[in-house]
């Protein structure tokens, strides 16, 4: 575990190394928070929970009476992720949530990164909010799904307070490349190595496209809000941009921002994926006002990113 300067609001994240954890860390700093960060082996299912139970153990040394948050980013998996990975993915965090102490000043707060896509794919009329019922179509959304209800029942046993962050499709400067998604940095990457981009939805695809140093302010201000809930409560919260696009706006934007044309090939594929997830929130409006970068912005910032990883020449994801 990696402490940072004592004497400072208290926060954990795990899952650090990960797109929304690396930009969570840098807003909890920028913010004044101590920040620890924990290696975790994911690769090997025990040695995971046992890393996890010392540096559970070393955080709640520091504590000192502070308020504390951890926030879990972490998880490999992606739509098309088999049964058997998310399988164990699942019963760490699980095992984690039972590691969690009482908490009886409900001086702690959780906060889960959790998917809107994977929750709501196979439920009703779009656009969807914290009150639609979750419907996942495949192991993905059934594992980010028994995930929050973990952490619920944590919370209610130890008396904490936590956040379900139901997120829209992140994206933003480094982004994992090798990960099977996030199809903007994907055309990114496509331009910077002038290779034809294989794209495996329709074209009529409805998205919700969230940057990610968005994402990171906003779940910061979600931490916050939840402090005013009753201890022991779990709050969904869709964290998404409000500004649904088509993938094929998605292109063409892509097109307008790069100024060249970007080759694109469709393919088989794309199980688990619906037409139409359009995101709405009707809880804590002011957090969806942190939502504020334009697509065309963070579709440069991340064209930048991408292309100094291709220029550099070493590998792509550190």
């Amino acid at each position: 575990m990696t402490p940072g300067p004592a004497g400072a609001p208290l926060a954990w994240v795990v899952g650090s190394g990960g797109l929304v954890g690396r930009h969570l860390v840098a807003a909890l700093r920028a913010g004044g928070h101590e920040v620890t960060t924990s290696r975790v082996p994911w690769a090997d299912e025990h040695r995971s929970v046992d890393v996890l139970r010392r540096d559970l153990d070393l955080f709640a040394e520091r504590r000192d009476g502070r308020p504390w948050l951890v926030a879990w980013c972490a998880g490999a998996g992606v739509v098309a992720t088999g049964a058997d990975a998310l399988a164990a993915e699942q019963r760490v965090f699980e095992r984690f949530c039972a590691l969690l102490p009482e908490d009886p000043d409900g001086a702690g707060v959780v906060v889960l990164a959790s998917s809107a896509g994977g929750l709501y794919a196979g439920s009703g009329a779009p656009p969807f909010t914290e009150d639609t019922a979750p419907a996942p179509l495949v192991a993905y959304g059934r594992t980010k799904l028994a995930m929050e209800e973990a952490l619920a029942a944590a919370v209610a046993r130890t008396g904490s307070r936590a956040v379900a962050a139901r997120l829209a499709n992140v994206y933003g400067p480094g982004q994992t490349l090798g990960k099977p998604q996030g199809l903007l940095s994907q055309l990114c990457l496509s331009d910077a190595t002038t290779r034809p981009l294989p794209v495996f939805v329709s074209l009529d695809t409805i998205r919700d496209y969230v940057y990610v140093a968005d994402v990171a302010r906003m779940l910061l201000r979600c931490a916050e809000l939840v402090r005013d809930e009753p201890a022991g409560r779990l709050v969904p919260k869709v964290v998404a941009s409000g500004r649904p696009v088509t993938v094929g706006h998605l292109v063409s934007e892509a097109r307008r921002v790069f100024h060249r044309p970007l080759r694109t090939a469709m393919a088989p594929g794309g199980r688990g994926q619906v037409l139409d997830l359009r995101l709405g929130s009707v809880r804590w409006p002011e957090v969806d006002a942190l939502a504020s970068t334009p697509l065309a912005a963070g579709l440069a910032a991340t064209a930048a990113d991408v292309r100094a990883r291709v220029v550099a020449g070493g590998p792509l994801d550190a």
